[in-house]
C-alpha cells in the first residue's frame, strides 16, 4: 500500500509511531519543509571529536545503557559531504549495527551538503519532531571538531567531546574552541596506556580555568569502564553563564552562515569577487544591504 505523502498525514502517522512516515517527514524537513509540531520538552546530546577516537562505538554503548532504562534513543549522524556532489559518506550506521535493529532506536544520517552551519536550522525541527514522536534521548553526532561542527552541536542541550589517547587531537580541539564549549570530555580507549597521560593533561588544562566546570572521564566503549560515571555526568549536566553565551554566539554565527549561503545574489557576488570587481568588505556590505 502506497504511503500518503501529504504533510498532515505524515505528521499524524509520525506522532503515532510510524517509522516510515518519520523518515519521509525528516527528508521533507531536509528540503526546507517546516511542519507544525506540537511543543514538547526535548533532550539532546551533541557528540563531537576527531575521526578514529571511537565516537560511534561510544554512542552505541551509551545507547545500550539507555535502552536498559527504558529510553527511546534517536541518533542523527551528521555526515560530511562533497561541496560538488552533496553526497554523504553515511558510514556511521555501519559502525552501530549492534543497536540499530532495536525498535527503540532510530538512526538517521544527515548530509551536510554544502551548508556549513546552516544545517542546524534543519536539525532543530528534526529534534522537535523526534521529541514529539516519543524519542526521549536524541543524540547528534558530528565528524571532527571544526567550526561548522561546533555550530551544529551548539544547538544541543549538552555537549560531549570524545577524544582518544593522541595529545595532538586535544591540541586541535583547544585551537578550535571546542573545549570551551564542551560540558563533558570523554577520553576513550582507556585500555591504551597513553590515554591516562592524555586524561591528566586535559584535566590539568581545564582546572587552570577557574570558570570551567567541564567534567573529564576516562572510559572504554569496549570494556564499559567509566561508562556509568559518564552517563551520570551527561544526565546531571548544567551550564554556566559563560558557556551559554558561547553557545548563543555560535548559534548567531550559524544563522548568519545560513542566511549568507541561501542568498539569491551569492553566486553573482562570488563571480565579481573572483574577477576583482569588488572586495570582500564591499561584498559583505552589499549582502547586508540586500538582506534588509
Amino acid at each position: 500500500m502506497a504511503l500518503d505523502l501529504s504533510e498532515g498525514t505524515l505528521l499524524h502517522s509520525t506522532l503515532n509511531g510510524d517509522r516510515r512516515s518519520l523518515g519521509k517527514l525528516i527528508s521533507k524537513i531536509e528540503s526546507g519543509f517546516r511542519p507544525d509540531i506540537p511543543p514538547t520538552k526535548t533532550w539532546t546530546l551533541g557528540v563531537t571529536g576527531p575521526p578514529g577516537v571511537g565516537k560511534s562505538t561510544l554512542i552505541g554503548t551509551l545507547t545500550s545503557e539507555w535502552l536498559k532504562k527504558g529510553e527511546k534513543v534517536a541518533i542523527l549522524a551528521v555526515d560530511p559531504s562533497s561541496p560538488k556532489s552533496g553526497g554523504a559518506l553515511l558510514g556511521d550506521r555501519m559502525r552501530m549495527q549492534g543497536i540499530d535493529s532495536s525498535e527503540s532506536v532510530y538512526f538517521r544520517s544527515i548530509a551536510t551538503r554544502n551548508h556549513p552551519g546552516g544545517l542546524a536550522y534543519s536539525l532543530a525541527p528534526m529534534v522537535d519532531l523526534l521529541s514529539a514522536a516519543g524519542w526521549t534521548r536524541i543524540i547528534i553526532e558530528t565528524v571532527g571538531s571544526g567550526q561548522s561542527q561546533i555550530r551544529i552541536i551548539a544547538f544541543t542541550d549538552r555537549i560531549l567531546l570524545v577524544e582518544g589517547p593522541d595529545m595532538g587531537d586535544i591540541i586541535q580541539a583547544e585551537k578550535a574552541g571546542i573545549l570551551e564549549l564542551a560540558d563533558i570530555v570523554a577520553i576513550n580507549k582507556s585500555d591504551i596506556p597513553s590515554s591516562h597521560a592524555t586524561f591528566d593533561s586535559i584535566k590539568y588544562s581545564l582546572d587552570m580555568n577557574e570558570n570551567s566546570n567541564t567534567d573529564v572521564h576516562l572510559v572504554s566503549a569496549i570494556t564499559g569502564e567509566g561508562i556509568s560515571s559518564l552517563i551520570y555526568s551527561i544526565e546531571a549536566c548544567q551550564h554556566t553563564v559563560a558557556n551559554n553565551i558561547l553557545r548563543t554566539k555560535e548559534r548567531l554565527l550559524s544563522a548568519w552562515d545560513s542566511r549568507l549561503l541561501s542568498h539569491p545574489s551569492l553566486n553573482d557576488i562570488l563571480i565579481e569577487l573572483d574577477e576583482g570587481i569588488m572586495t570582500i568588505e564591499q561584498a559583505v556590505d552589499l549582502i547586508c544591504k540586500l538582506g534588509h
